[in-house]
């Protein structure tokens, strides 16, 4: 299509020319007749000339068409490879992103575990300890208790012993009280001393 342009330009201006030529012929002498024989030599050399130039176009048409197919397919294949290049480097870089993030992801969940672990760990031994603060509570109020109850009972043994609570008569207190009465009655200075202490 653009050869054809370039073509029917370049007919239009032999034309425009051959039109500019007898005005200029006006302007000089008359030029001798020309004769048949001349116009068509002239007609004929100038069809092989156009036909020359015809060709001429279109083998510089036939290169630049491969030229510009030749690049155009250098250009393609550029093109292809640089996005094959892209896209592998793409892959990498989407892989390398995809392992670090699970790496940081799994680094994470080991940091969770740890600390849940310790956490679980801290917990027991604050229960162990209240456990253990219980029954050495319980163990020290047993071990504490049992001197004093057995010195109690002790104590309670040495007073039914020594005061002879279960004698038939009364204790051993009550007995000399009663004598200590019987004592008075028969002695009035002892029995004033009974009556100032408030035992008679």
């Amino acid at each position: 299509m653009t050869n054809l342009k370039v073509l029917n330009f370049m007919i239009f201006i032999l034309i425009f020319l051959g039109c500019l030529s007898p005005l200029s012929t006006f302007a000089l002498e008359p030029a001798p007749p020309i004769s048949d024989r001349e116009i068509t030599e002239k007609l004929a050399r100038l069809e092989v000339g156009l036909e020359a130039l015809r060709s001429e176009m279109k083998s510089t048409n036939e290169a630049l068409r491969s030229e510009m197919k030749s690049t155009n397919e250098a250009l393609r294949s550029e093109m292809k490879s640089t996005n094959e290049a892209l896209r592998s480097e793409m892959k990498s870089t989407n892989e390398s992103l995809r392992s670090e993030m699970k790496s940081s992801y799994e680094a994470l969940n080991t940091r969770l575990d740890d600390s849940y672990n310790t956490m679980l760990v801290f917990f027991g031994s604050l229960i162990t300890l209240i456990v253990a603060l219980f029954g050495y509570i319980v163990w020290d109020r047993r071990t504490m208790v049992k001197p004093v109850a057995d010195q109690l009972n002790r104590l309670e043994r040495q007073v039914n012993n020594d005061l002879d609570l279960n004698h038939s008569d009364g204790s051993l207190l009550r007995r000399q009280l009663q004598a200590l009465r019987q004592f008075a009655g028969k002695n009035p200075e002892f029995a004033e001393i009974m009556r100032g202490l408030a035992l008679l």
